[in-house]
C-alpha cells in the first residue's frame, strides 16, 4: 500500500511539474507575441508621425523668413459664409468668432510687432462710405493692413476710398464693383506695390454661386516694419 501510494505521489508531483512547465511555456510565447506587437506598433506610429507633414503658422505650405509675419486670407462666399483673416498662426476675423459683416472686413496690426490694432467690417451696400474714408485716413504709416469682401464689396466704394486703399498699395481697388471678391494685404507707408492681392471679377457666365463668384483665397509672409 505504501509502494503505490508514494507511486502516486509521485505521478501527481511529475504531472504538476509538466503542467507548470507547459502554461509558463505557453504564457511565455503570448508575453514575446504581445511584447513583439507593442513594439511593432510603436515603430509604425513613429514611422507615421515621422511621415506627417510639418504645420506652419496660419495653415501655410511653409515657413516664413526671420522678420516676417506668416498671414492667411479668404474672401466671403457669396452672403453665406463670411471671410477669414489669419496672422502669425492667430485667426482675427471669421464667422466662427462672429466678427465679420457684409462689405469690406478690415484687420490692422502693427508692422513691427504683429499686435492686433483694430479690427472692423464696412457695409458698402446698405451703409455710408464716410465712416470707412474716416477710418482709411486713420492708418498711421508702418500698420500692415488686411482687407476682404463679403457679398458685396464694391457698390458704394467711391473715388476717395478707393484712392486711399491705392495708397496702401493696392492695384485692383480700383476695379472693385457689386459682389467682386477681393482679398489684399498691404499697408501704410509702403514704397512699392504688394504683391499679396486677388480679385475675381463678378461675371453670370462663370460665377460658382448663383450672383456670385468663387472664393479666392490668399496666403505668404509679409515683412516686419524696420526701424
Amino acid at each position: 500500500m505504501k509502494t503505490a501510494r508514494a507511486a502516486k505521489l509521485v505521478v501527481a508531483v511529475a504531472v504538476f511539474f509538466v503542467t507548470f512547465y507547459v502554461i509558463s511555456q505557453v504564457f511565455e510565447i503570448k508575453m514575446d507575441a504581445s511584447l513583439g506587437n507593442l513594439f511593432a506598433r510603436s515603430a509604425l506610429d513613429t514611422a507615421t508621425r515621422s511621415m506627417k507633414p510639418p504645420r506652419y503658422k496660419c495653415g501655410i505650405s511653409k515657413a516664413c523668413p526671420e522678420k516676417h509675419f506668416d498671414f492667411k486670407m479668404a474672401s466671403g462666399a457669396a452672403n453665406v459664409a463670411g471671410p477669414k483673416i489669419c496672422l502669425e498662426d492667430s485667426v482675427l476675423m471669421s464667422g466662427v468668432k462672429d466678427n465679420v459683416g457684409r462689405g469690406i472686413n478690415v484687420a490692422l496690426a502693427n508692422g513691427k510687432t504683429g499686435e492686433v490694432l483694430a479690427i472692423k467690417y464696412f457695409d458698402m451696400w446698405g451703409g455710408d462710405v464716410a465712416p470707412f474714408i474716416e477710418f482709411l485716413k486713420g492708418i498711421q504709416d508702418g500698420t500692415i493692413v488686411l482687407l476682404g469682401t463679403y457679398d458685396d464689396g464694391g457698390t458704394k466704394l467711391n473715388d476717395e476710398a478707393g484712392r486711399l486703399i491705392a495708397e496702401l498699395r493696392s492695384t485692383s481697388i480700383t476695379n472693385l464693383v457689386f459682389r467682386d471678391n477681393w482679398v489684399f494685404c498691404g499697408g501704410k507707408g509702403i514704397k512699392t506695390k504688394s504683391l499679396f492681392e486677388q480679385h475675381i471679377k463678378n461675371n453670370k457666365d462663370t460665377n460658382k454661386y448663383e450672383g456670385w463668384p468663387e472664393v479666392v483665397e490668399m496666403n505668404g509672409c509679409t515683412p516686419q516694419k524696420q526701424e
